[in-house]
């Protein structure tokens, strides 16, 4: 289980300092902001939108790039940031739009701008997957301070950073036969399959929360598991094609596959539901009526039950394979993160916002404007806002190749209320 930990602590540590622009892996997050356009950071700290925050090898950054991150980070509460808190956030996005600004011009050298075409088809990509109506999506736009033009200029961006780390790591070898095989035989406890189950569910959740979600109160909701309901009724119906359909929870892109849970975290964490699921009399394929949990409606289904613990080898099914991606995309990911920190070093960075800070530390003031409520949190606005990990899409292995268990536990919603129905 340490060792575990870890593997997932080298992923995460080697990712936090590799950063691009937003919006390669889950659009979605892009449109949790519900605030206006440009200059918007006016309004919470005097700034002139134009006024440079900083240059990357003589690029501009301006305030109004850095107040427009902050604002989508803070979800609208910025107004309620204490002077200080606002300094803070600023900071912190700029760091991040330094960094992948960096790394866009590092791609510009390297000749690996995408074309129109690529730009376009990434767009239509983004787009049908928001489930947005055009005009939703056109509104979602212009509350993130941005049009049509700077929109495609960020996908722009993302494909072009992207293109470079894939370059950077193509040199990544596949692990030797040996390396996989003492990966193996130092890490016993990642390769159990113990007592439990393996679950796959269809989330519909009537909060409109801003991405994409179809359901947005409790009448859409109920209207819309009932259509499900008769889907998934239904003797030929794909359970995993539906949930990549009409979920509203990230497992969609897994085809709703919530991983393997162990019977002690079914206790813990669905205390109501053990029985059903554990019993052999419940068939595994069998799907569950609507489960109430934390105000979303889940719909289940049994995928696998182990009866009892099971030590995996190396010739098990998908072993190989896991201890293979694993190796890789550490790899890579470290490479990607060395590659950037050179980048960093080379380039001539002026953070002009930094500066101003330092010359002007006793302006800051800790006060929160009268009647401001704690706003959101803005302590990780760089990994957040108009930065994300680039390697995020092609090394997540970290939870891929986690003991079944452990990646269940990720991907599970929080423990469900008392009054949740049991599997029928």
């Amino acid at each position: 289980m340490d060792k575990l930990k870890g593997a997932k602590a080298i992923v995460q540590f080697n990712t936090k300092g590799i950063l691009s622009l937003a919006g390669l892996a889950v659009f979605a997050a892009f449109f949790t902001a519900c605030g206006g356009g440009p200059g918007a950071g006016n309004s919470t700290g005097g700034v002139d939108p134009n006024e440079t925050a900083a240059k990357v090898n003589g690029k501009v950054i301006t305030m109004q790039d850095v107040d427009r991150a902050v604002k989508q980070q803070a979800q609208g509460q910025e107004s309620k940031l204490s002077p200080l808190e606002l300094a803070g956030a600023r900071l912190q996005v700029l760091q991040s739009l330094v960094e992948a600004e960096v790394m866009f011009q590092k791609a510009e050298s390297e000749k690996l701008i995408p074309t129109e075409e690529e730009i376009t088809g990434e767009v239509n990509r983004q787009k049908t997957e928001s489930r947005l109506s055009v005009e939703e999506f056109d509104k979602r736009l212009k509350e993130a301070g941005l049009d049509e033009k700077s929109y495609r200029e960020k996908i722009k961006k993302d494909l072009a950073i992207q293109k470079l780390i894939d370059k950077v790591t193509a040199r990544i070898e596949t692990p030797k036969d040996k390396e996989i095989t003492d990966f193996f035989n130092s890490n016993p406890e990642m390769f159990v399959k113990r007592r439990g189950v393996r679950l796959a569910a269809i989330v519909i959740d009537p909060a409109d929360n801003g991405q994409g979600d179809v359901t947005r109160n409790d009448a859409e909701a109920d209207q819309r598991i009932k259509e499900i309901m008769s889907k998934v009724s239904q003797p030929a119906s794909d359970f995993a094609a539906l949930a990549r359909e009409y979920s509203e929870d990230p497992s969609k892109l897994q085809g709703g596959d919530l991983g393997y849970l162990s019977e002690d975290e079914l206790k813990q964490n669905y205390p109501q539901l053990v029985a059903g699921f554990m019993n052999p009399q419940f068939e595994v394929g069998r799907i569950t009526n609507v489960v109430p949990i934390n105000g979303k409606g889940y719909i289940f289904k049994l995928q696998e039950r182990i009866e009892k613990e099971e030590n995996l080898t190396l010739d098990s099914p998908d072993v190989r394979p896991q201890i293979n991606k694993l190796l890789v995309d550490n790899r890579k990911q470290l490479l990607a993160a060395s590659y950037q920190a050179i980048a960093m070093n080379e380039a001539k960075i002026e953070n002009f916002l930094a500066k101003k800070v330092v010359e002007n530390p006793n302006e800051l003031s800790g006060a929160r404007p009268a009647g401001a409520s704690t706003p959101a949190n803005t302590n990780t606005a760089a990994a957040n806002t108009n930065s994300a990990n680039i390697a995020s899409n092609a090394n997540s292995s970290a939870n891929d190749n986690a003991k079944p268990e452990e990646k269940a536990n990720e991907n599970k919603p929080a423990a469900a209320p008392a009054n949740a129905n049991k599997p029928k």
